[in-house]
């Protein structure tokens, strides 16, 4: 995988120390809902320029004339063996919602929770050490943290970035006649789950987990794009079902271009495939058309993604175009 961490990824295996991995981890998008309805302000502030509204990836304010912070915070379980890696991957996630609403990163500081009676601390010190790589390419500082004892392990962090507040990138911008551009490939979810029942390592996903959103984000603003998501753990169709919604359109996705990591399908075919994945396929479901496109298709599709690629209304240079927007029809999602 490119570790650099030794013998501590293979003497521990941290996945089988979390009840779930990743992003799939989180709870569910419909439950998550109905927790956050009452909390929405209706009176919002006009410095607020993002929020709660449309569950966007990172909270944007305005402080000046063009300059707008952005804040955002993103932990999750172990979603690979190698802690090193583990630590890349989770730093790499929470640093995407800054990019997701066209922002840069500035500060962050780490969440760390660990078993400190049921693992060694020597791990924990390559957690921290991936994040810290990670944070340094993207030209980002880290500044401390917080760290609980905690029965799971669990990394993330809180990230501090900057925007212009008149280049966002948002959920409700997009407008119909627009191309859907997906800048990573789909299938870490399922690649994930293999590997934490068999312990096989997929160097391709981590790969994709590791890459930053930086240069997918600044194309998408240089090109005069408003309208983004980063696709994480509702998978492709539960982050492009809350853009269509916001957006008052339909988002259509042409099933056959949507591009897939080796050996994603051979994961869903032997049934790897986790709870979330499940549970964001039957939240999407009233409110799709998935005419013929088959169980396979439907489940990749909404596979759980941890550290996803950028899914951006508007063309990006080296992305996939797998659909468009559409005048909003009877569902607001098809799937062809």
């Amino acid at each position: 995988m490119g570790s650099s961490s030794g013998a501590l990824g293979s003497a521990y295996r941290l996945t089988q120390f979390a009840h779930g991995g990743g992003c799939a981890c989180k709870i569910p998008p419909g439950e998550l809902e109905e927790i956050v309805a009452g909390l929405i302000d209706t009176d919002r502030p006009d410095d607020l320029l993002i929020g709660l509204d449309d569950g966007d990836d990172a909270a944007v304010v305005r402080i000046e004339g063009d300059r707008a912070v952005v804040a955002t915070a993103d932990f999750f379980t172990p979603v690979v063996d190698d802690p090193y890696d583990w630590g890349r991957i989770a730093a790499t996630n929470a640093l995407s919602d800054v990019y997701a609403v066209g922002g840069t990163p500035v500060v962050a500081v780490n969440l760390l929770g660990w078993p400190r009676d049921t693992l060694p601390m020597e791990p924990a010190r390559e957690v921290l050490r991936g994040g810290l790589d990670v944070a340094r390419a993207a030209g980002c500082h880290v500044a401390g943290g917080h760290s609980v004892d905690d029965p799971e392990p669990k990394y993330g962090m809180a990230v501090t970035g900057l925007a212009d507040p008149g280049r966002l990138l948002r959920l409700d911008a997009g407008r119909p006649g627009v191309p859907l551009s997906l800048t990573k490939p789909l299938g870490v979810g399922v690649l994930n789950t293999r590997h934490k029942a068999t312990g096989e390592v997929f160097a391709q996903a981590v790969a994709a987990m590791t890459t930053l959103n930086a240069e997918a984000s600044r194309a998408a603003l240089e090109r005069g794009h408003r309208c983004a998501t980063d696709v994480t753990g509702f998978g492709l169709l539960g982050h492009l079902y809350k853009m269509a919604r916001a957006s008052g359109v339909t988002a259509v996705v042409d099933a056959a271009a949507v591009p897939y990591l080796d050996g994603a399908r051979d994961a869903v075919r032997e049934g790897y495939v986790s709870g979330g994945t499940r549970r964001n396929l039957a939240w999407v479901t009233p409110h799709a058309d998935f005419g013929r496109v088959s169980e396979e298709d439907r489940l990749l599709l909404a596979d759980a993604q941890t550290s996803g690629g950028l899914l951006v209304a508007g063309e990006v240079p080296g992305a996939p175009v797998v659909g468009e927007l559409v005048p909003r029809e009877a569902t607001a999602l098809i799937v062809r």
